[in-house]
């Protein structure tokens, strides 16, 4: 707050600005005394305001002047003083708007300025945060410079170093491109004498392709005419079977027939020696005679029937 203003200085500002004819203002006193706060003027001001009817019939006793005349500067007095005070009252009013407004903007400046300097104090404590960081940032680049010092020196030992083991790499490098150049040279003439091999292989591969089908050709004709003599041979076969089963069952009817004939004859001949027995009976000294006759006849006629068989 500004200071060294008083109430006196106050006074005989806004009794200036009044005679000039103007209603004063915080703002035409502030200016007329080149200094002091809005708040501390509007008391002021208010103070005045209040003073100013006492003065004003202070100034109202006029004793050396007429009655009528005394009256008419009264009367003239009193009008003036009227509009003056209606006039103050509507400036007064204005006043008091302005100088709400002039709270307001200055209210919102003061919270402006507030969060300005929030605002700023968080920057400085942010900047003081970087600066710390930037100072621990600054010692640690210290030891990283004086380590980088350390591993230049290290990679420089190392970079000698590569430098000889790539000297002799390369050196090793080009003993190897002569040898491999040499190997390539062998091994081209090793696939020439490969390729050459690997073509009379593959000519003598197609002859003996060519022979395998034509020795296929030749079992292919052998196999054909021994398919074909052995269809031959088994409807030759399948012929004499038949021939043979019409034989058999011709060798069956006269088996047949024969074993017919045979017990006909074993009947017969049961029928003879029965006859013969009982002729025996009858002449025992006779019988003997014919009975080696009929034992001859008996003997005759199987030999025959022996002999017929095998014909049959």
């Amino acid at each position: 707050m500004t200071r060294g203003i008083t109430q006196e200085q106050v006074n005989a500002a806004a009794d200036a600005i009044l005679g000039a004819g103007e209603n004063p203002t915080v703002e035409k006193v502030r200016t007329v005394l080149g200094t002091g706060s809005p708040n501390t003027i509007t008391r002021m001001l208010d103070t005045w305001r209040s003073q100013l009817g006492e003065r004003l019939r202070q100034l109202s006793a006029l004793p050396e002047l007429p009655g009528p005349v005394g009256q008419a500067m009264i009367d003239l007095w009193r009008l003036a003083s009227e509009r003056a005070e209606h006039a103050l009252t509507n400036r007064m009013a204005d006043q008091q708007a302005a100088l709400e407004a002039a709270r307001a903007d200055l209210t919102r400046e003061r919270e402006g300025w507030e969060a300005r300097l929030q605002a700023a104090e968080t920057r400085v404590a942010q900047a003081q945060a970087a600066r710390d960081l930037a100072e621990h940032a600054c010692a640690t680049l210290d030891s990283q410079l004086q380590d980088s010092h350390a591993l230049r020196a290290d990679l420089v030992q190392q970079r000698d170093r590569l430098q000889e083991t790539g000297d002799q790499q390369r050196r090793e490098i080009q003993s190897f491109q002569a040898r491999l150049d040499e190997s390539q040279v062998t091994l081209q003439m090793e696939r020439a004498r490969q390729e050459a091999h690997l073509r009379a292989i593959e000519d003598r591969a197609h002859q003996e392709i060519d022979r395998a089908r034509q020795d296929a050709r030749q079992w292919q004709q052998r196999y054909e005419t021994a398919e074909r003599t052995h269809r031959e041979a088994i409807t030759a076969m399948q012929n004499r079977q038949e021939s043979s089963s019409d034989r058999v069952r011709h060798l069956e009817q006269d088996i047949a027939r024969q074993a017919g004939q045979i017990s006909a004859l074993e009947k017969a001949l049961s029928e003879a020696h029965t006859a013969v027995r009982v002729k025996r009976k009858d002449s025992p000294a006779a019988s003997k005679s014919p009975g080696k006759r009929g034992q001859r006849k008996n003997a005759s006629a199987r030999t025959k029937g022996a002999q017929k068989r095998p014909d049959k």
